[in-house]
């Protein structure tokens, strides 16, 4: 699963969330700095309003949260996910020499490798990449 660094990064680069079934994401608040939720429409499903989107927690009559703004929601992005926001600048998911994770992909100059523990850290390092070479055309 991908940092929660990288995951902030991502979203101080501009990374825009979508929630959709499936997505996991964190609450930015005290007290839940271990706990990591999954938006499924039997449990917990976003909710479009003209004032923004709101994670609605169904069922959870044990807690005392019955919706979330999303701006105090982390989307933790899966590989997947980070692969598609790469798009046609994927070359491969490789592993080192030393059981790391590779990625590999051609941001404009060639083949770039960015080596993390996790793959979907490895991903992250890579979308963000691509993001500043796309802010800077």
């Amino acid at each position: 699963m991908i940092s929660t660094h990288n995951a902030r990064s991502l979203l101080a680069a501009g990374l825009v969330w979508r929630p959709a079934s499936g997505d996991a994401f964190r609450i930015e608040r005290p007290g839940f700095d271990d706990d990591v939720f999954t938006v499924s429409s039997m449990a917990i499903e976003p909710h479009e309003f003209d004032t923004g989107t709101i994670l609605g927690f169904n069922g959870t009559t044990e807690w005392a949260l019955d919706s979330l703004a999303l701006e105090n929601a982390l989307w933790l992005p899966r590989e997947d996910q980070l692969r598609e926001l790469l798009g046609r600048r994927f070359r491969a998911l490789e592993r080192t020499a030393d059981f790391r994770y590779q990625v590999v992909a051609d941001l404009g100059e060639g083949p770039t490798h960015f080596v993390a523990d996790d793959a979907a850290d490895a991903y992250a390092a890579a979308v963000l990449a691509a993001m500043g070479t796309a802010a800077s055309r």
